[in-house]
C-alpha cells in the first residue's frame, strides 16, 4: 500500500487528496496546522485550518484569502481521504492533520505541547498508524519546569527590577509565547506594556475568550511615565534595537525553551533566562508518540537525528523528513516563528 504522504520540495503532499499540510511554496490546496510563519505561507489558492485559528490565520495571510475552517474532529472529505483537525495545544487554533483513506491512519502533528495553556485547546493524541512529530526539543536535556513555577520567578524578577528602578523587558515570540505569559502575569504588581508586534495580535485572543492580563501598546509617552516599573513584553527581534531606548534603564530576560541550556541567557546578554516553551520537552515527545500507537514515525523540525535513533532503538520504523524550516531553533537568535510586520512598534 503507497504512503497516504509524500515529503516534496514544496512540502507534505497527499496524492489522493490533491493538497499539501504546511507546504512552504504557493499551491492549489493547502491545509495549515497554525498561523506561525514556518508553517503557513503566502500566495496558495485556498486554505484549511482550524476555525480556533482562523482569525490568526487572516492576520497572517491576510483577510483576502480564500479560507475554508473545520471545527475540531468535524470530518470531510477531500478527494477520498477523509481529513480531521485535532488539537495539537500549541498556539490558539494549532491542529494535528488526521488524514484517512483505505484503512490506513495518518497524522501530521505540526508543532505540539503536552503542558497546560490557558490561551489554546490542550493537546489530544490522535491514533494512527503513522504519525509525523516534530522534535524541536527532541533531547533528554530538554524536561520542562511547572509553568506556574516559572510565571513565580518572573514576578520576583519583575519586583527586584521595581526596587531596583530598572524597566523589566521580557522577549517572546508575539504570537503564542507572549499570550501565554499574559495569561499568566500578575497586572497588581505595575503596568503592563506591549510591543506592537504583540499588540495587534491580541484581538484574536481576547475575542476566542481568552482571558488575558491588561495591556497597553507601548508608546513614548507611557513608556517614559512607566519607567523603572513597567513589564515590557517585546519580540526577540526587538533586541538592542533603537526601540528600547524609550524605557530608560532597563533589564533584559528572554522566555524560551532554549533558556534550559547553560550559556544561552549569556549569548543573548540577558539577566535572566525562563524556561517556557510552546514545544513538548523530551518526555511530552515520547509520550505523545506512543499515544498514538504509531509503528511508523517521521521525525522533522529539529533534533530529528536523535529522535530517530532513539525510536528506531524501541523498534518503531522511524525516518527523518527534511524541512526548509526548524521552528523554534532560533527563538534565541532571531527565528522565523516572529510574525513581526516590518517597522513594528
Amino acid at each position: 500500500m503507497s504512503d497516504l504522504l509524500l515529503n516534496t520540495e514544496k512540502g507534505l503532499y497527499c496524492p489522493a487528496g490533491g493538497f499539501y499540510v504546511d507546504p512552504w511554496a504557493p499551491v492549489d490546496r493547502a491545509i495549515v496546522t497554525h498561523a506561525h510563519s514556518d508553517h503557513a505561507h503566502f500566495g496558495s489558492r485556498r486554505y484549511l485550518s482550524s476555525r480556533e485559528g482562523a482569525e490568526l490565520l487572516r492576520l497572517r495571510l491576510g483577510s483576502e484569502i480564500d479560507l475554508q475552517t473545520l471545527d475540531y474532529d468535524e470530518p470531510l472529505t477531500i478527494g477520498g481521504v477523509r481529513v480531521s483537525l485535532h488539537p495539537a495545544g500549541h498556539i490558539l487554533g494549532s491542529s494535528q492533520v488526521r488524514l484517512e483513506q483505505h484503512g490506513q491512519v495518518w497524522v501530521v502533528s505540526g508543532d505540539y505541547k503536552t503542558a497546560a495553556d490557558p490561551t489554546c485547546t490542550p493537546l489530544e493524541p490522535v491514533r494512527c498508524h503513522t504519525f509525523v512529530t516534530e522534535s524541536t526539543f527532541g533531547l533528554p536535556i530538554y524536561r520542562w519546569p511547572p509553568a506556574e513555577h516559572v510565571l513565580a520567578d518572573v514576578h520576583a524578577w519583575w519586583q527586584e527590577n521595581q526596587r531596583r528602578k530598572r524597566t523589566s523587558v521580557l522577549f517572546a515570540y508575539a504570537l503564542g509565547k507572549a499570550q501565554r505569559l499574559l495569561a499568566g502575569l500578575d497586572g497588581s504588581l505595575g503596568p503592563i506594556l506591549v510591543h506592537g508586534a504583540i499588540e495587534r495580535l491580541l484581538p484574536a485572543y481576547r475575542a476566542a475568550g481568552i482571558q488575558l492580563a491588561a495591556c497597553e501598546h507601548a508608546t513614548a509617552e507611557n513608556s517614559r511615565e512607566h519607567r523603572g516599573r513597567a513589564l515590557v513584553l517585546a519580540p526577540p527581534s526587538a533586541m538592542g534595537s533603537a526601540w528600547l531606548r524609550k524605557f530608560g534603564a532597563l533589564s533584559p530576560a528572554l522566555a524560551s525553551g532554549w533558556m534550559q541550556i547553560r550559556g544561552a541567557r549569556r549569548r543573548r546578554a540577558m539577566d535572566r533566562g525562563f524556561v517556557l516553551s510552546d514545544h513538548a520537552d523530551w518526555d511530552g515527545l515520547l509520550t505523545t508518540i506512543a499515544a498514538t500507537g504509531a509503528q511508523q514515525v517521521w521525525v522533522t523540525h529539529g533534533h530529528v537525528g536523535p529522535m530517530v535513533r532513539w525510536l528506531t532503538e524501541q523498534g518503531l520504523d522511524a525516518r527523518a523528513v527534511a524541512t526548509r524550516f526548524e521552528g523554534e531553533l532560533d527563538e534565541v537568535g532571531g527565528g522565523v516563528e516572529l510574525d513581526e510586520p516590518v517597522g513594528a512598534g
